[in-house]
């Protein structure tokens, strides 16, 4: 069963895995991420293999697609 939108987490803290820099980011309820440039050093995120976007590989939380049972 589906969480209801109340429920979605909307914001993760990303860390880039070059110089470990953590940033708090809003993620869009509908769509995944696919690229971030890291404010810090600007290293250009993708995600890892089998995730579907940066807040799945790189964040404390997962994208609301994923929160919710869908894949991108």
């Amino acid at each position: 069963m589906a969480a209801s939108s109340e429920k979605i987490e909307r914001r993760s803290t990303l860390e880039c895995p070059k110089c470990l820099h953590e940033a708090r980011e809003e993620m869009p309820e509908n769509a995944c991420i696919r690229r971030y440039e890291c404010t810090a050093c600007g290293a250009l995120l993708a995600p890892l293999e089998g995730d579907c976007c940066v807040f799945c590989s790189y964040g404390d939380v997962p994208c609301p697609p994923v929160q919710v049972g869908n894949c991108c």
